[in-house]
């Protein structure tokens, strides 16, 4: 079973628990560990230091925060950020909420889900105090809204996975490049899986799906420095497939588009401005220019590269990722690594194995001389005319031309 990044634990639905709980991702794998949100502050907390991370999840837990607390404020307690005033009239309690949907919005600024699940929000509590509602009933409409960010997240993941595991296979056995019923090995980069989702995942769900259909032959997997996301949180969702997979390091990618069979490369995506171009992952970018233009040498025909992302992730209002505010992360983060304390010897004896089980150690340590400044983008945006499709829940997007018209994609899905 894969680890998720979401749990309710007891059997409670997350209205009687009023919390979620969060597995540490900045431990793991070395230390699987839960922590309890149950406030506004201990999701921006989360997010912001990315214990958790991924557009989706981070969106849900957002909305998660906002309505553990209003549950509170509901049953006649304040909570950290409503005080029990909050409810003396709706006007006061959608002051008080766009307060704290500013704050959140300010904890990863790039994941677009995040800004769409709060203006949905904050629409839905517009709308309720225009109609009339009094506070309770506008804070009750709040709390199914943003208990439903993440639950239908739940639910169309599955349908992107699958969605882009056929529209791969059609487009390669149509073009010829492999024959009806071969199986495929892919590439992916950082994390997309359950861990950075509500569950089964984005670009990880289409590798799912291809090996839930026995279509998938091998996942190769970014290493995602200076985060590790691929070799620490991929390599555990791939294992927990069941399926063939090696971590390619960085500096890899090329070397290996230039020696192993890659039929695809998928992967996910933070925002998507209305013409395509894709802001994800660091790196990204690199990847893609490699697949559109292998090595002379290489086994492969230029390599089709798949966004995977769910609507909320298309940004309409934003004619280009020109336009796409990229995150900077700060310099201690790329200059430290942290993992598991090993003794060089014992892997050199033992050819890289490692005992399961005994205690585990981890500890943080700085690779570069003290004070080294780094440039830490969070994200790059790969153009669209780099992207062969984007795959959402409602289908897979083509361009016309070298980039996309994503406002029409998504009208014409309206109308289906």
């Amino acid at each position: 079973m894969s680890l998720g990044a979401f749990r309710i634990s007891g059997g409670q639905t997350f209205e009687e628990a009023r919390s979620v709980e969060i597995v540490d991702q900045l431990l793991l794998p070395h230390t699987v560990a839960w922590e309890k949100v149950d406030s506004i502050e201990g999701a921006f907390a989360a997010i912001k230091s990315m214990k958790i991370r991924g557009a989706p999840a981070i969106a849900s837990l957002a909305a998660l925060g906002i309505a553990a607390e209003l549950l509170t404020l509901l049953d006649g307690s304040a909570s950290p950020s409503f005080p029990l005033d909050t409810l003396a009239s709706p006007s006061t309690l959608l002051s008080a909420l766009l307060t704290q949907t500013a704050y959140l919005l300010t904890s990863r600024p790039t994941a677009v889900n995040l800004l769409e699940a709060l203006t949905r929000i904050e629409v839905a509590a517009k709308k309720a105090v225009d109609d009339g509602q009094d506070a309770n009933d506008v804070a009750r409409k709040v709390v199914e809204v943003a208990v439903g960010v993440w639950s239908e997240d739940k639910e169309r993941n599955k349908r992107i996975g699958d969605n882009g595991a056929k529209w791969v296979l059609d487009k390669l056995e149509r073009e010829g490049t492999i024959n009806k019923g071969d199986k495929i090995s892919v590439l992916t980069v950082c994390n997309t899986g359950s861990l950075a989702t509500s569950g089964y995942g984005t670009a990880l769900g289409v590798i799912n799906s291809l090996h839930t259909m026995g279509r998938l032959e091998h996942a190769y997997y970014a290493q995602t420095g200076p985060y590790q996301q691929g070799a620490r949180l991929t390599s555990m969702e791939l294992a927990s497939i069941g399926t063939d997979n090696t971590m390619v390091c960085d500096t890899a990618i090329g070397a290996l588009i230039a020696e192993k069979r890659v039929h695809l490369f998928v992967a996910g995506a933070d925002r998507i401005a209305a013409n395509g171009d894709t802001a994800n992952k660091i790196s990204t970018y690199q990847i893609s220019v490699l697949c559109s233009t292998p090595h002379p040498f290489s086994p492969n025909p230029p390599i089709p590269v798949l966004v995977a992302a769910p609507i909320t992730t298309l940004d309409l209002a934003m004619a280009s990722g020109r336009s796409i505010v990229i995150e900077q992360r700060p310099s201690w983060e790329a200059t430290t690594v942290r993992g598991r304390i090993v003794e060089t010897e014992e892997l050199i004896k033992n050819k890289g194995a490692v005992a399961e089980g005994g205690k585990v150690e981890v500890a943080t340590v700085m690779v570069t001389p003290p004070n080294t400044r780094a440039w830490n983008p969070a994200f790059d945006v790969t153009p669209a005319a780099l992207i062969a499709g984007i795959v959402t829940e409602v289908g897979v997007a083509v361009k016309s031309g070298k980039e996309y018209d994503l406002k029409a994609f998504v009208a014409s899905a309206g109308k289906q």
